[in-house]
């Protein structure tokens, strides 16, 4: 989904012009772009740095506009989300499988961990400037297993949803999020090991601010506010940055590409203490399915358990995953 673009196509070179397009999604709009004949390259220009003649018949070349918002600016239920996702944030919503195994840990050596969920962009509108504005909902289910024990134990679940008011301008973009989260001990994880259960609740607000510095390379920072919490006693504050690679070039005919990304979170509960995910590996993707990524994953975790019910536990893991977004 993007802001209405020119198109220019003079003597085989297409320009787009307009900055609706965000850094991350140009190469792989160039991989589409630059298979149509007559095409042979692609280049991204400004509004305020186009050159147009007046009448596209006369000039050599073709213009159009691209949109798909009704006239009033709306664009209902879009394809894809003005925010791009947090790719090592270990609870971004997205659909994943990975096996994780814990370092120097008495009572988890092996946990197998699964997430349902996505982003689902509800509405896009015109905003200033260049901008658009949006609202999207983000749902998500996490659970670990515990491959070690006999029956696969689900050792915790911890249930996310809300929405997401959400902005981009060019490679700028921004969101603020209303969330619910509730955790859950497995039942055969209780029974086996007799551990308290812990009552984790609460309502949260978080907001993260995020920038396409140049090609391939994502930065991000914001943080977050516990409104209503159980336990009572949980300190509210969060702090969040990272940043991302995703390598502009392309191998195996535009399907793979190199990524790479690290995510650091601070709170409040824990003094501040850094948590650190970070995630690298290859990224499967098809030039005509923009916004359809399959992630193969390394991942190094270190810090406060991000499942609910053992947030008091500090972890140290490596994983192996496939991370699948929509």
């Amino acid at each position: 989904d993007v802001r209405p673009l020119e198109i220019d196509l003079r003597e085989g070179r297409l320009t787009i012009v307009g900055a609706g397009v965000p850094a991350s999604e140009r190469p792989k709009l160039v991989a589409v772009l630059s298979g149509i004949e007559g095409i042979d390259s692609v280049a991204f220009v400004a509004e305020d740095e186009a050159i147009r003649e007046p009448d596209a018949t006369r000039g050599g070349h073709t213009a159009v506009a691209l949109t798909r918002r009704d006239e009033s600016g709306f664009d209902f239920l879009p394809r894809t989300d003005l925010f791009d996702p947090l790719l090592a944030d270990p609870r971004w919503p997205h659909f994943s499988a990975s096996f994780q195994y814990y370092l120097d840990d008495d009572e988890i050596g092996r946990i197998a961990a699964v997430s349902f969920g996505e982003t689902i962009p509800i509405l896009h509108h015109d905003a200033w400037g260049e901008g658009r504005v949006g609202l999207s909902l983000h749902a998500a289910v996490f659970s670990i297993f515990d491959i070690d024990a006999e029956s696969f134990d689900l050792v915790n679940s911890d249930f996310m949803v809300g929405p997401a008011v959400t902005w981009r301008s060019g490679d700028g973009s921004a969101f603020v999020r209303l969330f619910h989260q509730s955790s859950h001990l497995g039942d055969e994880f209780l029974l086996r090991n007799r551990v308290d259960r812990i009552n984790l609740s609460y309502e949260a607000v978080d907001a993260l601010v995020s920038w396409d510095a140049m090609d391939g390379l994502r930065v991000y920072a914001g943080g977050g506010w516990l409104l209503r919490r159980e336990p009572g006693d949980l300190e509210r504050g969060s702090l969040q940055a990272g940043f991302e690679f995703q390598s502009p070039r392309t191998f195996l005919g535009g399907v793979v590409r190199p990524i790479a990304a690290v995510d650091l979170q601070g709170r409040q509960e824990h003094d501040w203490d850094v948590e650190i995910s970070a995630r690298a590996g290859i990224q499967l993707e098809s030039p005509r399915l923009l916004s359809q990524r399959l992630q193969i994953l390394l991942d190094y975790y270190q810090g406060q358990s991000p499942n609910g019910q053992f947030f008091e536990r500090e972890i140290e893991y490596f994983s192996l995953g496939a991370h699948l977004h929509f």
